[in-house]
């Protein structure tokens, strides 16, 4: 099948389907704007790249795959975004300030909040500087339940303090 027969069937199931691959991206971002773009650029890439469409028959299926791992691009994204916002926020706080001011006492007011082991997954790693491989050896626990354990409780303190503004 040509370039041009494989773009339309594409251009016709993104059409016909935005409605399908915007509540996808949808359910991950719960930001309308957010989806459309995901979409959006999703939909760019297929068009882009519908010649590597092996059989048409598993369009749809391919369309999924892109508009998924568009939404896993776009939210790892995201969340690295914040924690390096959180991880300045935390080091701007902590750097040369007195331990008693008003900022200070929220980050540690927040940090409570966490359970236990994110709680040491966090100080261990941004006040203690340990490297990650390093947490996981003295909590015994795998690297990646260590970095989930880490993204998890960044967000958690992000929520937590922007709720308290």
């Amino acid at each position: 099948m040509k370039r041009l027969e494989k773009e339309k069937i594409v251009v016709d199931i993104l059409t016909t389907e935005y409605n399908r691959f915007f509540r996808l991206a949808y359910s991950y971002t719960q930001n309308e704007e957010d989806a459309r773009d995901i979409v959006q650029e999703g939909a760019y890439k297929a068009i882009l790249n519908s010649d590597s469409l092996r059989k048409t028959e598993y369009a749809m299926t391919w369309l999924y795959r892109i508009m998924l791992n568009e939404t896993f691009r776009y939210c790892k994204k995201q969340r690295k975004q914040i924690t390096e916002e959180l991880t300045e926020k935390m080091t701007e706080q902590l750097e040369g300030k007195p331990q008693d001011t008003d900022q200070y006492m929220d980050l540690k007011s927040a940090l409570c909040q966490l359970e236990m082991k994110d709680q040491a997954v966090v100080t261990l790693r941004y006040f203690e500087d340990m490297k990650i491989a390093d947490i996981a050896k003295l909590m015994k626990e795998n690297e990646n339940t260590i970095k989930s354990r880490l993204y998890r409780s960044m967000d958690k303190l992000k929520i937590t303090l922007k709720d308290g503004e």
